[in-house]
């Protein structure tokens, strides 16, 4: 369960910054444990977290930008194949870390790169995708998207049923739009 689960009648944008906030607090609590010896908790806390990556990203794929490309500026298109772009990076270093043994220097490697890449994608999403998404939808549609947001959490928590493939940006877009 992520804090936006607990959120009800809220519009989507303010679902998805809940989980973006929770991402930072989650790697900032996976960076504390570093230097601890309890391996099997920082590997836990790791696929918790890399569990709401990956739900995460395919909402923002099935619910949030689809919308931005029937709706949002011209720039809605731009900004989608860069959020793709990012999800593939996340989910590659997800990858990367799940083929290497927990807490090793590869481990914590492929770790930093999912951090780096979330945080890259997060900044860019909050300074150009929720202002874009916000212009040009009303809250009504935005709280719609956000209990669709909510009950695809419900269904899909802890990552069941999500594919952890990378998505092809332009044909994304090319379908969506």
């Amino acid at each position: 369960m992520t804090m936006a689960d607990t959120v009800t009648g809220t519009d989507i944008t303010d679902l998805v910054l809940v989980e973006h906030d929770e991402f930072r607090s989650r790697f900032a609590s996976l960076w504390v444990m570093r230097g601890e010896g309890d391996v099997a908790a920082r590997a836990v806390a790791w696929r918790v977290l890399a569990n709401l990556l990956e739900v995460h990203a395919t909402a923002e794929e099935e619910i949030l930008y689809p919308v931005l490309l029937k709706r949002g500026s011209g720039q809605a298109p731009a900004e989608t194949v860069d959020a793709i772009r990012d999800h593939n990076q996340i989910r590659d270093a997800i990858k990367l870390a799940a083929r290497v043994a927990s807490g090793t220097d590869f481990w914590w490697a492929a770790v930093q790169a999912c951090r780096t890449a979330n945080d890259e994608h997060l900044a860019e999403e909050e300074r150009d995708v929720i202002p874009d998404f916000r212009l040009h939808t009303d809250v009504a549609l935005r709280r719609k998207l956000g209990a669709r947001w909510q009950e695809f959490h419900a269904v899909h928590g802890a990552a069941r049923g999500i594919s952890d493939d990378d998505v092809d940006p332009a044909e994304f877009v090319r379908d969506n739009s």
